[in-house]
């Protein structure tokens, strides 16, 4: 596990808007590229009194902006699988949208294999499965390649593309984040022992429901797919 001196403290990766401390699952979700922790503020409230929303805040955004955004993900997984171990009592869930997914499965065998707070149940919303090699999907020549995209998608941060101060601000997290992706490679292991359902969503020609259907090999519980109305985001 990576965790140097240089790394931050255990609390600075994750965001709890409504705290629950007596919560009988803590329902952990992981950003989509470009976002942070503040993408899941309304959900709190949307959940039972049961289940605290734990928002994990990756480096380089919002309150951790002065800090570089990593682009690697081993050390990205080792990281947050760190302060896992340090902060959250489970059971966990883990939710992850986009690059969040890959994220939230790769803390997820970490913990697994270390024997840290137990994941109850992944969640996988619009993204490859890890199988799926999607790394050339995200290397592009230059920044109007990638605004190209990101405008394909849809969504909050495709507006704020159309601002230019706020797509100065944006642009250096979004490039780390698609290089964190672009040299994404999943190592060898066993499949998570939790079940795993995998969203898509009914307009989005990037992961369609019979894209769900990969995630399957990657746990040896139960799976299930399911697709919702909307685009990507």
């Amino acid at each position: 596990m990576n965790t140097s001196e240089s790394a931050p403290r255990p609390s600075a990766w994750f965001r709890v808007f409504a705290p629950r401390p007596d919560a009988d699952l803590r329902l952990v979700c992981f950003p989509h590229a470009g976002g942070a922790a503040s993408a899941f503020r309304g959900w709190a409230e949307l959940l039972p009194p049961t289940v605290e929303l734990v928002a994990v805040q990756y480096p380089g955004r919002q309150d951790r902006f002065h800090e570089p955004a990593l682009e690697d993900m081993d050390v990205l997984a080792d990281r947050i699988a760190f302060a896992a171990t340090h902060r959250l009592r489970g059971p966990l869930a883990f939710f992850g949208h986009s690059l969040g997914a890959t994220v939230a499965y790769e803390v997820a065998q970490r913990l697994a294999r270390q024997q840290g707070p137990h994941v109850a149940h992944l969640f996988a919303s619009a993204r490859h499965a890890p199988s799926v090699d999607r790394r050339s999907a995200t290397v592009f020549p230059d920044d109007a390649g990638l605004m190209a995209y990101i405008r394909a998608l849809g969504g909050a941060g495709a507006a704020v593309l159309e601002d230019r101060d706020l797509r100065e601000l944006t642009l250096p997290t979004l490039r780390s984040d698609f290089r964190l992706v672009a040299g994404y490679e999943p190592a060898d292991g066993a499949p998570l022992a939790c079940p795993v359902t995998a969203i898509a969503g009914d307009k989005d020609p990037s992961f369609t429901l019979a894209d769900t259907e990969h995630w399957r090999r990657h746990t040896s519980g139960a799976f299930d797919a399911v697709e919702l109305p909307g685009g990507h985001m």
